[in-house]
């Protein structure tokens, strides 16, 4: 066997897998089914307002500029959708990947509930628009995508001992959470935000993030400056320097995934980030090897797994040391007598270790050359292979926080029907009532909430989101108004909407003594048009904003 091949087959068979990450893939796909299902979950209340026939965004009138594109509108826009937008077939499909996200947790058929989960999750991206522009759904689709090669065949795999753990997908999967934190240290600095570089970026993060918490509100009254600053200055070194640990020597890499995990504990209970932490959390699951992991099994569950002395699998040097080195059957991981060649694998073998060799490559391209961009621009190196996969995004650049939030505003709408005496909708999760707790919803994310936190930093004109909300109130829409709260005008549609912007801080620890407020707010003024619904159902403007976009500077 030459050089090229003992790689390949030492990457890509899983047969001859990575045999000391058996409890380790078991922990990260129960975790995967749980983060599937706490994204299908959110979307079973949200998706019918959000893209539904009478949504804000609907994912028919999105797709119908494709259809012309044949049958390449379902790589241009990659969604079972395109079959039918309807309510129905988007209910069926979050229901669809919900129930999958439940068997792929208690380890029925993995690899197909996996698979219905990416199409499912998939078909939701590529139809949402403004509504899956985070960088988490990138982070899940990719996860998501990678797993299918990590995965067990069967229909009840168990521990999977017979199919290691491909260690290609190993090593992808742990190449996306190094280049989560690494790419999202490099643009904080590159980005040119002062508060990264003179360390004052933690000062009013708690209260300036989408969605904060009550435990925010106390780490941001309660923690020094000077804590604040190290915990900035910590963040720069974990993200650009301790993340090299994962590559150093197994003590290092365990040490490694040790403290990230308690760094993502606080972030998860200080901010409310949909399922991003949790998924970022659970990628860091495979820096940990069954050794690690093997104490916390309970002794009946661990029959069927691998003595410890043998469960690490043929290691890459022992392959590459000597042409003498004892060759090894692509359909068992005994060693042989003789170093005769690797008998030849089955025609599926062969073409599944093709397929998965070329398509996995094509990711590890397309995910590395933009990181290397962000030092050498002129990387002449092509960029087609990249843009081919960007509508999957299962190959992505990551940057979280490059540039700190500043001030928190706050859209709220408001109906009346005389249009002096305002009425404001309720918000399920955004801060609004200054006396309500900050909650901890996460890995729920309310998508509506997060995209208004987004559309506040702007002037309205450059999202259609507001007014499109206020001609929805406007008709009291019942899917919209499922993303309230509740709805003030049950009894009769309003005859005037509006949209205000707020500035909110959190309270000081004297006026929530005193007032039992967690928040204080200003009013800054109306923040879109003032709309009217006249009797032949045209939208009229009854006043124009009194503001052109947030304030450059809190007041």
């Amino acid at each position: 066997m030459d050089t090229a091949r003992r790689i390949f087959v030492w990457l890509f068979s899983s047969e001859q897998g990575a045999r000391g990450w058996l409890i380790s893939r078991w922990l990260f796909l129960r975790a995967m089914g749980l983060i599937y299902f706490s994204a299908f979950f959110a979307l079973l209340f949200q998706v019918k307002g959000l893209i539904g026939t009478h949504g804000l965004l609907p994912a028919a009138q999105y797709l119908e500029g494709g259809r012309n594109l044949g049958v390449m509108r379902f790589w241009v826009a990659p969604t079972l959708l395109w079959i039918s937008s309807g309510n129905h077939m988007l209910m069926g499909l979050m229901w669809a990947g919900l129930i999958a996200s439940v068997l792929l947790v208690v380890n029925v058929w993995p690899r197909a509930m996996l698979v219905v989960c990416f199409l499912c999750y998939l078909s939701f991206v590529g139809a949402a628009q403004e509504f899956a522009n985070y960088q988490s759904d990138g982070m899940l689709l990719e996860a998501g995508f990678l797993s299918l090669f990590l995965a067990p065949p069967g229909l009840l795999p168990g521990w999977g001992t017979w199919r290691p753990p491909m260690r290609a997908a190993i090593v992808l999967l742990l190449w996306e959470w190094f280049r989560i934190y690494f790419e999202s240290g490099v643009v904080k600095l590159m980005s040119g935000d002062p508060t990264w570089r003179n360390l004052t970026a933690m000062y009013e993060y708690y209260q300036n993030g989408p969605l904060p918490t009550w435990v925010g509100w106390y780490a941001e009254q309660l923690l020094p400056l000077g804590f604040q600053k190290f915990a900035a200055g910590a963040t720069l070194v974990m993200e650009l320097v301790l993340v090299w640990m994962a590559f150093l020597p197994r003590p290092w890499r365990i040490a490694c995934g040790v403290i990230v995990t308690v760094w993502q504990v606080g972030v998860i209970a200080t901010a409310n980030y949909a399922f991003l932490n949790y998924l970022v959390l659970v990628l860091g699951i495979l820096l940990l090897d069954d050794r690690a992991l093997r104490r916390f099994v309970p002794a009946r569950w661990q029959r069927g797994l691998p003595d410890p002395a043998d469960a690490s699998g043929p290691r890459l040097r022992d392959l590459l040391e000597t042409d003498a080195a004892p060759a090894l059957s692509v359909t068992s991981t005994e060693t042989q007598p003789s170093p005769e060649p690797v008998r030849a694998p089955s025609s599926f073998a062969s073409v599944h270790w093709a397929v998965s060799g070329i398509v996995l490559m094509w990711i590890a391209y397309a995910a590395t050359v933009p990181m290397i961009r962000m030092f050498v621009h002129e990387l002449p190196l092509p960029a087609p292979p990249i843009a081919a996969l960007e509508p999957f995004r299962i190959a992505n650049q990551y940057g979280l926080f490059a540039v700190m939030t500043p001030h928190r505003y706050e859209i709220e709408f408001q109906g009346s029907n005389d249009g002096q005496s305002w009425t404001a909708y309720p918000f399920r999760y955004k801060p609004q009532d200054v006396c309500e707790r900050p909650r901890i919803y996460a890995p729920y994310q309310p998508r509506f909430d997060w995209n208004l936190w987004f559309a506040s930093l702007g002037p309205w004109i450059q999202d259609p989101l507001v007014p499109r909300t206020e001609q929805m109130l406007l008709e009291n829409n019942t899917d919209v108004l499922g993303l309230f709260r509740a709805n003030p005008f049950a009894a009769a549609r309003p005859k005037y909407v509006r949209a205000v912007l707020y500035q909110y801080w959190f309270s000081t620890p004297e006026e929530k003594r005193t007032h039992g407020v967690w928040w204080r707010r200003e009013l800054l003024g109306t923040y879109a048009p003032t709309l009217v619904l006249g009797p032949d159902g045209k939208l009229g403007i009854v006043e124009e904003p009194t503001l052109a976009g947030p304030p450059a500077s809190a007041p």
